[in-house]
Parts: C-alpha cells; structure tokens; sequence
C-alpha cells in the first residue's frame, strides 16, 4: 500500500509536517506565504492551499485571515 502513488497537495504537507517536527520549522514560526511556497516548493498555487487546509486538519498549523500562517 505504501507504493501507491500520493496527491503532491499531501506530498508537500508530509514534507512542511516533517520540518516541522524536526524543528527546522519552530513552534510560532510563520510558513512562508502561498506565492512564496509555489517558488520554494515549485508547486502550483492550488496545491499550497490544500497543504495548508491538510496540516490545519491535521492540527499543526493555524491561518490567521491577514495575518499569515502560524506552527502551533
């Protein structure tokens, strides 16, 4: 099962989630922004948005309208 293919939307927020726990992202660390994630991560900007809806679901990080996204 672990062969099957997986959307690049869950690939990248696997990939920020791994950061994240290794510390490389810090607890309160704002994610770069969506325009900055599609250069960073060379994705489209639709599958930023999902990453991010993937690790809120997750509980990993917070959007705050304005303001960013935040590690918590």
């Amino acid at each position: 099962m672990s062969d099957l293919p997986r959307y690049e939307y869950v690939k990248l927020a696997d990939q920020v989630a791994a950061d994240i726990a290794s510390g490389k992202i810090p607890k309160g660390a704002a994610l770069p922004g969506e325009r900055a994630m599609t250069e960073i991560y060379s994705v489209s900007i639709g599958t930023v948005r999902r990453a991010v809806q993937e690790l809120r679901s997750r509980g990993l990080v917070a959007t705050l309208p304005a303001k960013g996204t935040y590690v918590i």
